[in-house]
């Protein structure tokens, strides 16, 4: 979806603007408190006179981001400097969560990953700043797109009604969850050449690559269907994508086309999907160690050509190789009990992307700083780096761009790395189509040519939005849900193992009820009706 209303693009143009001596809008808990300087509500520099904050963020690792090249030129154009006091990304929850029980906050979280409840949590206590007031006065850009798209609106803001964070806005990312590809070296030996488009035409081409050898290897050894299994949920990748084809949108909850909101696990569509995945398992079609194999095992199986249907983002990426256009992306079947597949895809906001604390001194200038990344510039320059890095303009006027070489011969994606903090944490900005424009390859076309065809034209739609739930609710949910989840996951691969026989589907359902199955869904459908009537 192409973010460029005409307010929105206007918004952009124009010098420095009006200015606001602006007081330390922290009060007494911000730092220098008797300083105040004069923040411009539009233009750069963003203050006369530089200041430096202080930021909160997970780091990747490949480059330290005071050298990142994003960052000093945003640095140059605002006069806004930065300490950083990052975490590795794979420790940063747990040294969040230190900071703030320690209360010693940095001035922003960016890529911070805020939960709902952490933001009404910390924003009731005061530890976050409300943004919604600022908003109108210091961030033009974001204005306009919450202006343009209501539901961002809704999503980011909280019961309390107050704004504590800014979210990530891809609505040019569809998937719910990475694909499944088809394996179309397979499909080809055997002669296929129209996708399965019911279960039962799926189950026949699994059950013919277990019998006919489509690697040609004269062995036994093809896998019709894997996946994985991780702590947080084994075998999501399959159920994303096969529980459609009895009627749910979504593995926890969904909402359904008359707004009533289900607990998918004790739904009669998770039923169907338990005894078609039993199905599955009995007749030697999904790989036995689907709930022990790590990620690196099955991809080493792709690379040694034993896959047929399995997901990730690619599937060159399980395979190995270059991208190839001749692997197709699954088209979501359907069974006897749906006329239509149940689609899901990106809800295309992640909330908790950007926050400022209550000891920042200048917060009108953090607001500035962040609002320009949701500027077709400033999403330019925090996703693909200055003009001249990584790219250059064919035609700057229809924004039509093409890439440089890159030094010393790198990975593309790797020397955008060092070039930006955008890489592999969730940042505020928006994704525009006009973004990467001439900068995708045959290969991105083809994927967005097969999202287009397999999911979007074929209804897929968001199964639950981004919403917030009370503190109570919250409280709640968290306990029931933590003996709920384990639950759910054991007995699923009870159910497909034939560890447990689906004749036990009526005391498991019981059990799930005795546990507070029901009041999930309750909690969730007054959550969803508030969002929905906001």
């Amino acid at each position: 979806m192409n973010i460029r209303s005409k307010a929105w693009k206007l918004l952009m143009v124009g010098g420095l603007g009006a200015s606001l001596l602006a007081g330390c809008g922290g009060g007494e808990e911000a730092s220098n408190s008797a300083e105040s300087v004069t923040v411009s509500k539009e233009g750069f520099p963003i203050v006369e006179q530089p200041i430096t904050l202080t930021m909160m963020a997970p780091d990747v690792g490949i480059q330290n981001w005071e050298d990142m090249v994003v960052l000093q030129e945003m640095e140059k154009m605002s006069n806004i400097k930065f300490e950083y006091k990052n975490a590795p990304k794979d420790s940063f929850e747990t040294k969040k969560n230190l900071v703030f029980a320690s209360e010693d906050y940095p001035d922003v979280f960016y890529a911070a990953g805020l939960t709902a409840s952490e933001q009404l949590k910390y924003g009731e206590q005061g530890v976050l700043v409300p943004l919604e007031d600022m908003i109108d006065e210091y961030a033009p850009n974001f204005k306009a797109l919450l202006d343009e798209y209501p539901d961002v609106r809704k999503s980011i803001t909280a019961p309390d009604g107050h704004i504590y964070s800014l979210p990530v806005v891809e609505f040019s990312q569809h998937w719910y969850r990475n694909p499944m590809w088809y394996n179309g070296e397979f499909l080809e030996k055997l002669g296929v050449d129209k996708l399965p488009e019911t279960t039962e035409e799926l189950y026949d081409y699994l059950k013919r690559v277990k019998e006919e050898d489509p690697n040609g290897n004269g062995e036994a050894d093809e896998i019709p269907i894997s996946s994985v299994t991780t702590p947080a949920a084994n075998i999501r990748d399959i159920r994303t994508w096969l529980l459609g084809a009895f009627g749910a949108y979504e593995e926890e909850i969904y909402v359904d086309d008359s707004d009533v909101v289900h607990y998918t696990p004790m739904d009669e569509s998770f039923k169907h999907y338990l005894e078609y995945m039993n199905r599955l398992w009995a007749d030697g079609l999904l790989d036995p160690e689907s709930f022990s194999q790590t990620a690196e095992q099955k991809k080493a199986k792709g690379q040694n050509n034993q896959l047929a249907l399995f997901s990730d983002w690619n599937a060159y990426m399980t395979k190995g190789g270059e991208p190839s256009t001749e692997d197709p992306m699954f088209l979501p079947v359907r069974s006897e009990y749906v006329e239509k597949a149940a689609i899901a895809k990106n809800r295309g906001i992640t909330t908790g992307a950007f926050a400022i604390t209550k000891t920042n001194p200048h917060p009108e200038a953090s607001l500035r700083w962040v609002d320009y990344l949701y500027s077709y510039e400033g999403a330019l320059l925090f996703n693909k780096g200055p003009e001249g890095t990584l790219w250059e303009y064919e035609n700057e006027a229809d924004r039509t761009k093409k890439y440089l070489p890159v030094p010393d011969g790198q990975d593309r994606e790797d020397y955008r790395a060092t070039l930006t903090p955008n890489y592999g944490i969730p940042a505020p900005t928006v994704t525009t189509d006009d973004i990467g424009k001439g900068l995708t390859t045959d290969f991105d076309t083809w994927v967005s040519e097969e999202t287009q065809t397999k999911l979007l034209d074929n209804g897929a739609r968001i199964p639950f939005p981004a919403l917030f739930l009370t503190v109570e609710e919250q409280s709640e949910i968290n306990s029931l849900n933590s003996d709920l989840s384990t639950y759910v996951k054991q007995m699923e691969a009870k159910f497909i193992t034939g560890a447990e026989p689906m004749s036990g589907w009526d005391n498991y359902v019981a059990t799930l009820k005795k546990m507070g199955a029901e009041r999930v869904a309750e909690i969730n459908q007054a959550a969803y009706d508030r969002w929905k009537s906001n």
